[in-house]
């Protein structure tokens, strides 16, 4: 099985979430809304319709969608 390219890291102990692409930090998000900003940067289009596909992005540590501190 292949491991999704985009990891979204638990959420650190002041809120947010780092954000990886092939293992590359891109930034901390703190809603899905800087995640696919981050993804369109890095050159992935329509990033916004990836965040629930589990072939493309691995939710690390509590919900999918879920910023707040931990």
């Amino acid at each position: 099985m292949a491991i999704a390219p985009i990891i979204v890291h638990p959420p650190s102990p002041s809120g947010g979430r780092r954000v990886t692409v092939r293992g590359e930090i891109l930034g901390l998000a703190h809603r899905d809304r800087d995640v696919v900003e981050f993804l369109r940067r890095a050159g992935i289009p329509d990033a916004e319709d990836l965040l629930d596909d589990p072939s493309w992005v691995k939710w690390r540590g509590g919900r999918a969608h879920h910023y707040e501190a931990a």
